[in-house]
């Protein structure tokens, strides 16, 4: 019956891996249809940055009490899952509580009864952000982006996490109990109790020594089942951003907010007509401009959509989004996301990418929010991820303007302008200091 149990736990154990493993695949293929861009440089800043912003959450400090209790769950779920290689090893061993050994008996208490403290820090602030998500219902997270799955998708993490850390408390609480009661399958590595899990002792204390038994190992199973499932989860969840935060945050674009990227083509154009004798005899590939789905957009662009946490910090902070424009920049990263994903699997089923009508632009993110977005970075800036929508709306307002010509009359006039008079304004450049001669 002990290496039924093993077997079982290897069988699980594979195949979540092979699982996630096909997804991961499946999003670093849908990543890397994007355009090709070089972000190898400055890697003493690119790491300094994956530390600060990934690990540090600095950004998320600019609200203190917000980001100790986001720190707190997310410490507790990178920190309390190193719990779960004893599992593993345990599960695949047939052990119980290998580590014991290894870390010797008071490290091995300290570490345990430090997990503990943290996933009740865990427990109490999922509780909170539950709260602030259903009852204090605050404004960035009652937008109509989230209506739907997004929504629940919020609520069923917290829910997973909570479920999670009372399974592991309350294991932990049998466990120590039948220590206790010098039951002999958990004597050979004794600990005594732990801080947090030895208050739940008085309500499983009338459990027979077997029902305590079937309680703990029935908590071992749905906790390491549970993170199992949590991982495969992750892939099809905004909080796949737990894993690609860390990549995000390395390939951080280091140049100064605000800066747009020159088009080469439009430059050799310029270029061009300054000194003739440069140009090309024989006519090249016709350029394309800007994007006009995701195909058209680089990598590290797809690789922000897929790291959205979806919070609509970016949203809150946009000037559009507050004064009721359609724009909202976490729609515009969501909406790239879905189209993106929409991609991949017509790629899956047929081989290669078929035409199917459909374009990010239009079919996914209108005119309408492009148009109103003000190039003001803010929503760059209050991304805890290092995430840009600006560069995709650049990307897709360069596609309506320079390939559809799909301008506003009053964009079009400024053009013209600027292209005749070197100035937004119609007046001769001659005449732009008639002004003071009254």
């Amino acid at each position: 019956m002990h290496y039924l149990q093993q077997i079982a736990f290897v069988l699980l154990l594979l195949a979540a891996v092979w699982f996630f493993s096909r997804q991961v695949k499946f999003i670093r293929r849908n990543i890397l249809l994007g355009k090709e861009e070089n972000y190898s440089d400055h890697p003493e800043l690119r790491w300094k940055n994956l530390f600060l912003l990934a690990f540090g959450q600095k950004k998320m400090f600019k609200n203190p009490l917000v980001a100790i209790m986001h720190f707190v769950i997310y410490a507790g779920f990178v920190i309390i899952n190193l719990e779960v290689l004893e599992i593993v090893l345990d599960g695949i061993l047939g052990t119980h509580r290998l580590f014991t050994g290894f870390l010797g008996m008071g490290f091995y208490r300290f570490l345990i009864n430090s997990f503990e403290w943290l996933a009740l820090g865990v427990l109490v602030f999922c509780v909170v952000f539950l709260i602030r998500r259903n009852l204090l219902k605050l404004r960035r997270f009652m937008s109509k982006d989230l209506d739907g799955w997004p929504r629940s998708d919020a609520n069923y993490i917290l829910l997973t996490e909570i479920i999670l850390m009372l399974l592991f408390l309350t294991m932990n609480a049998a466990d120590t109990l039948l220590q206790e009661r010098g039951a002999a399958a958990y004597t050979t590595h004794p600990t005594g109790s732990f801080a947090v899990s030895s208050l739940l002792h008085p309500l499983i204390s009338g459990f027979s020594d077997n029902g305590l038994i079937l309680l703990e190992r029935t908590c071992w199973w749905l906790h390491i089942a549970g993170i199992l499932a949590f991982l495969n989860y992750l892939p099809f969840s905004k909080h796949l951003h737990i894993l690609l935060a860390f990549p995000n945050a390395y390939y951080a674009r280091l140049e100064e907010q605000g800066k747009m990227k020159n088009m080469p083509a439009i430059q050799n154009e310029v270029l061009y007509a300054m000194q003739p004798e440069l140009a090309p005899t024989e006519a090249g590939e016709a350029p394309s401009f800007g994007a006009k789905d995701v195909m058209d957009l680089s990598w590290r662009n797809l690789l922000d959509a897929y790291s959205c946490t979806e919070c609509g910090r970016c949203s809150a902070a946009c000037p559009a989004n507050i004064t009721g424009k359609l724009l909202s920049p976490r729609k515009i990263m969501m909406d790239t996301r879905d189209r993106l994903e929409e991609v991949g699997k017509n790629i899956d089923k047929n081989g290669q990418f078929v035409a199917d009508g459909k374009t990010l632009v239009h079919d996914y993110i209108t005119t309408e929010e492009l148009r109103a977005c003000t190039s003001c970075n803010a929503c760059v800036e209050a991304c805890p991820v290092s995430i840009n929508p600006l560069e995709i709306i650049f990307e897709l307002r360069r596609s309506l303007v320079m390939e559809a010509s799909n301008a506003p009359q009053e964009w079009n006039a400024l053009f013209s302008n600027v292209e005749n008079n070197f100035a937004p304004w119609k007046f001769s450049p001659d005449e732009r200091d008639a002004w003071n001669k009254n």
